[in-house]
């Protein structure tokens, strides 16, 4: 068996080696949704999936969708699922490992000609890392029924709108709201995903289970001083935009490091306004991230957060713009399917190890309408959005084997019923 496990994880990693060649900067991958780049990697993973022989369909939102038919046409649906998107020089990992992953699966039960007690549809989503219009999870929202409609008129950097980027790719967004599996039809959800952290890579363990999804808050600050000539304001009568966004830059780190327990608080977009060497800065934008998987724990850290950003700018003699960007809860993993997943791991003879994971996820939006779980994949140190991003082959073939373990225990056991 191991050695069959060998050969499906080299399949897999040859189709993750063509998917990342399909870029649209030559020099790394960069597919954001709607490019040309992506639309173009959609189109291989299709051709994949039609010649396993399964029906595809590409949805209103560029979702690329496959279904495994159970006999019993009134089973339920459970779904392999991750995204194919991603950041700008990016990995080729993130994302549509659990894509391919998804398909090795499907492909294992065709060719054993089981019969399934519920249907299979495998997704690959068109938006998860929300590049390209800034708002994560447009592929699963849509999925889900969570989609907001006045996300529609949002445009990218370039002005385009969301609903033009659509047409554009052959989308449609008057179906949105028919491209949503009812939540009473949902039997699970099932995603494979590398860690992004270095948890397994020290451990020397392949794969992990994982047991909530951290929530976030993500905030677009902007400090507005008064700009002036570096020579000739004095230091005590100076309204410094920089340094007011410095201190509040320090302020997050330390209350972080602090607090410990899973918060994690990140400044990683600084933008200085007609900045130049001799101008005191006038005005500065920085970003805040903030995560944890204490949601009361979250909610603290924000309003501390901006309170101090508050009286910052109040003693710095500045104004502040503090806009709320994106706010997610955090998410349990359902309690039945973590434990068969946990008998898979077991039963595969490796350390059932539990993560909560930093990063979001499209488990986050389903785990309101379904229940959710998620397998995380050794990667090379734990490295991730960066072009080092890199699975093992033989981390990816007990991968395989705990996958198709899973997949037989919910067929046989099924827990969500």
């Amino acid at each position: 068996m191991q050695q069959e496990y060998t050969a499906r994880a080299e399949r897999i990693m040859q189709r993750i080696q063509q998917l990342a060649a399909i870029s649209d900067d030559p020099d790394g991958v960069t597919r954001t949704f709607g490019t040309p780049a992506f639309v173009a990697g959609r189109d291989l993973v299709q051709s994949w999936l039609e010649a396993a022989g399964l029906p595809t369909r590409t949805d209103g939102i560029g979702n690329l969708r496959a279904r495994l038919e159970s006999p019993n046409p009134d089973a339920k649906t459970f779904v392999l699922a991750s995204h194919i998107d991603t950041v700008v020089n990016a990995g080729k990992f993130d994302g549509p490992l659990g894509v391919l992953m998804g398909l090795d699966l499907l492909e294992n039960l065709l060719a054993q000609q089981v019969a399934l007690p519920f249907h299979i549809e495998l997704i690959a989503f068109s938006d998860e890392e929300g590049v390209r219009f800034h708002t994560t999870y447009l592929g699963s929202k849509v999925v889900t029924g969570a989609f907001d409609p006045a996300l529609l008129g949002r445009c990218d950097a370039a002005g385009i709108s969301l609903d033009q980027a659509l047409v554009a790719m052959g989308g449609d967004a008057s179906t949105l709201a028919l491209d949503a599996i009812p939540a009473a039809e949902w039997l699970g959800y099932f995603e494979l995903h590398i860690e992004q952290g270095p948890v397994l890579w020290e451990r020397n363990v392949p794969v992990a289970l994982v047991t909530a999804i951290a929530g976030q808050q993500r905030v677009e600050l902007t400090f507005r001083g008064m700009a002036g000539h570096a020579g000739t304001v004095p230091m005590n009568m100076r309204q410094d935009a920089l340094c007011a966004a410095a201190e509040f830059v320090l302020t997050a780190e330390q209350f972080a490091q602090v607090h410990g327990r899973g918060l994690v608080a990140t400044v990683g977009k600084l933008a200085i306004s007609h900045s130049a060497s001799n101008v005191i800065p006038g005005e500065v934008t920085c970003s805040l991230d903030l995560r944890s998987p204490d949601e009361a724990q979250l909610a603290q850290a924000y309003d501390y957060l901006r309170s101090h950003a508050e009286a910052v700018a109040g003693h710095r003699n500045v104004a502040l713009d503090w806009n709320l960007v994106q706010k997610t809860a955090p998410v349990t993993c359902d309690a039945g399917l973590n434990a068969l997943l946990a008998q898979a791991i077991a039963a595969s003879g490796y350390e059932t190890i539990a993560l909560v994971s930093g990063a979001g996820h499209d488990a986050v939006p389903v785990s309101f309408v379904a229940p959710a779980t998620m397998m995380f994949i050794r990667c090379y140190k734990g490295i991730s959005h960066n072009p080092l991003e890199n699975v093992e082959l033989a981390d990816l073939a007990a991968a395989v084997a705990v996958a198709d373990q899973f997949i037989t225990l919910l067929r046989t056991q099924n827990p969500t019923r």
